[in-house]
């Protein structure tokens, strides 16, 4: 798959089709409020939350092939009208698809928190990124987050404790309703410590959005090209 592909597969596509653009209006029709997960691996969360309310609408965004067909042959038989799944690189479908504050809410659980150094480019979460994840949402919308790895965990923290435009809630303990993903679910049987923070979106303006980080990476780039 090249980095510019997205394949989409819903109860209303059959089969899963390559698009070029994402008009999420054309995917789902309506008004209803949008929630995205990304990452949904085999799809636990994101479907129980698409059957229990059928009045909004859902996307999951995944990069491996063999959970993306798992999901999507599991929205057919389910005949699940509200949900659609893309399989993409998640921060290009972020940066360069999917439209600002079309959210209520981004789940993201349990990501690769690629703990290498020279990997850690790659990580969803970092000052560079994380405006990517946040402009999706409206104000007042709100970012779920959990790992089990603990210094990514912590990094996470210190990193949106340092953002001026959202409010930062630790959840001490599970989640209301217990685990989300099959992995927090076997990690909760295990007694793994488990990081798990809510994040809030409060600024009202794209350029309350940028972490101090990013910013400056930013100016520093455009600095040194003039």
């Amino acid at each position: 798959m090249q980095p510019a592909d997205i394949i989409v597969a819903s109860s209303l596509l059959e089969p899963a089709t390559t698009v070029g653009a994402v008009d999420l209006d054309d995917l789902i029709p309506g008004s209803a409020p949008w929630e995205l997960e990304i990452g949904f691996g085999k799809g636990r969360y994101l479907l129980e939350r698409a059957a229990a309310q059928p009045e909004a609408r859902f996307a999951g965004v995944e990069l491996a092939a063999k959970y993306f067909r798992l999901v999507a042959k599991r929205i057919r038989k389910r005949r699940l009208s509200n949900v659609v799944v893309f399989r993409a690189e998640a921060l290009y479908l972020l940066s360069a698809m999917l439209p600002a504050r079309f959210a209520r809410a981004v789940h993201v659980y349990f990501p690769d928190p690629w703990p290498k150094s020279r990997h850690q480019k790659r990580r969803l979460f970092d000052a560079d990124t994380l405006d990517l994840l946040l402009r999706t949402l409206d104000v007042g919308g709100k970012l779920f987050f959990a790992t089990d790895h603990l210094e990514y965990g912590d990094m996470v923290r210190e990193l949106l404790e340092s953002h001026p435009g959202i409010e930062l809630r630790v959840v001490e303990g599970e989640w209301d309703g217990g685990p989300r993903t099959n992995y927090e679910a076997k990690y909760v049987r295990e007694g793994r410590p488990i990081r798990r923070f809510v994040i809030e979106r409060s600024a009202a303006t794209p350029a309350e959005l940028l972490h101090p980080g990013g910013a400056t990476k930013i100016l520093s780039a455009t600095a040194s090209k003039g």
